[in-house]
């Protein structure tokens, strides 16, 4: 059969691996794919409406496409096996039909035969489904090569380039290294910065939040610019004692995002020295507020509170609700790590923040239910029993969640019980073969044992008889 000419095949080529960020050869790969898959649904077109169709999923594994870059063509090639008598006209060829062209040739040998349809015959759903599948071909090696790209970096924060605007979202190019080429990212509307300026070609720092799979768009990078990985990251370059490991940041808590317009952007880092000598606040502000003044502008003003990590909780908290001034930390319930926060009448304000965003803040980095009180106005045997009636109700939660688990547990269990039950009375296949290899393997008697017992047996029905 005759080379199926595709006129511009080269090109076509080139500008799907421009376009898709793929190599050539992964192109000709994905195409070869779904000529053949359109060579079946060719064959299959054949026997619709015939309620036997004679195609397994193996059928056209002898099959395959050869591109002819040179011609701009491709055809359809299968691979038979010489056989006396034909069973099969899709896998075997007869040896007298092969002798005609190859004296030579023996039963159980393979040619490759051509067995192109002519292009007029490959009809429209072939050609569609052609189509479809090399889509699908093309999405699936984008997704598998960003996956081994970005998947596996060391650095998850890179520099993004501003492209274009989607709604709300900020479509960026970012690259995993000198010389890769750049790959399209989404930075969704709530991963932004109140603060950034979306414009044109512009450059970020972003954080890589996932390589998700959107549907008809393909493989897709989500980056972000509010997460805490970022604010970690531009520590970590700013501040040389953290790169050492004299210094570590130990805990966390931004809001980048704030609920209302009124609150800006603000975030808490906890920090540690390994070394007494050492000071961690110093050394992460620097001289002059140098270094967290770095960090500030590459997040365009944010807020950063640097404090003091502390193994104490009460320190910790303290610490946390910097810059307001404390008078005293009650630790009310230590094991649902509930704290009281007293705290001078003028510092109340200072302490919960506006909009809460301060206290807010502190509860999430230190991991304690925190309420901020007026030491001026508590009423400590008050509010203790307040809180000895939320002990009692969460102790109460507690255990009813503990009866839960347990009868949970007990059903699991009880239900294990009965299915290896059933599975006695009625053995699956695998059990029938697992049991007669144990069997065989433990409990097997040799030939002579058998006869042995055999007759040890006639002889015992033997003796019963005389009696």
């Amino acid at each position: 059969m005759a080379l199926v000419i595709l006129p511009g095949l080269n090109n076509l080529i080139e500008d799907i691996s421009e376009e898709k960020k793929l190599p050539p050869n992964i192109v000709e790969a994905a195409l070869r794919e779904a000529l053949l898959k359109g060579y079946e649904k060719y064959r299959r077109t054949f026997y619709i409406g015939i309620n036997e169709d004679p195609f397994d999923e193996e059928y056209f594994s002898n099959f395959d496409v050869g591109l002819d870059l040179d011609e701009e063509g491709y055809r359809i090639l299968s691979s038979k096996i010489i056989v006396d008598e034909v069973e099969s006209e899709d896998h075997q060829i007869s040896l007298l039909e092969v002798k005609q062209v190859a004296e030579d040739a023996q039963i159980g040998d393979t040619v490759v035969l051509d067995v192109t349809p002519e292009k007029e015959d490959f009809g429209r759903m072939a050609a569609s489904t052609t189509k479809q599948v090399l889509a699908q071909k093309l999405r699936d090696q984008q997704r598998k090569m960003i996956q081994e790209e970005f998947a596996d970096l060391e650095d998850p924060v890179l520099t993004a380039r501003v492209i274009r605007f989607e709604r709300q979202s900020v479509i960026m190019g970012v690259s995993s290294g000198i010389g890769r080429p750049e790959v399209e990212a989404e930075l969704p509307k709530r991963d932004q910065l109140p603060n950034d300026n979306y414009r044109a070609n512009a450059t970020f720092k972003v954080f890589l939040k996932e390589v998700s799979e959107i549907a008809r768009k393909g493989p897709q990078l989500f980056v972000s610019r509010a997460n805490a990985g970022l604010v970690v990251y531009l520590f970590e370059n700013e501040v040389p004692e953290i790169q050492e490991g004299t210094v570590k940041i130990v805990a966390v808590s931004r809001e980048a995002n704030p609920p209302s317009r009124a609150v800006g952007p603000r975030t808490k880092v906890a920090v540690d020295s390994i070394e007494k000598e050492v000071d961690a606040v110093g050394a992460c502000i620097g001289a002059r507020g140098a270094r967290i003044q770095q960090v500030v502008n590459e997040l365009r003003g944010e807020k950063i509170d640097v404090i003091k990590w502390s193994s104490d909780p009460i320190q910790y908290i303290l610490n946390s609700l910097s810059p307001a001034k404390v008078d005293q930390v009650r630790l009310v319930d230590p094991e649902g790590q509930h704290a009281h926060v007293l705290v001078p009448p003028d510092q109340l304000s200072l302490a919960i923040g506006r909009e809460g965003q301060n206290v807010r803040l502190a509860a999430r980095l230190t991991g304690w239910k925190i309420d901020v009180k007026n030491s001026h106005e508590y009423d400590q045997e008050a509010e203790d029993a307040a809180v000895s009636e939320l002990i009692i109700q969460r102790e109460d939660e507690e255990n009813l969640q503990r009866e839960a688990d347990l009868r949970l547990e007990a059903e699991q269990a009880e239900r294990a019980a009965e299915d290896a039950r059933l599975r006695e009375l009625y053995p699956l296949p695998e059990d029938d073969q697992e049991y007669g290899e144990e069997q065989y393997e433990g409990e097997s008697l040799s030939v002579n044992d058998q006869s042995e017992n055999i007759q040890n047996n006639e002889i015992s029905a033997e003796e019963e008889r005389k009696r």
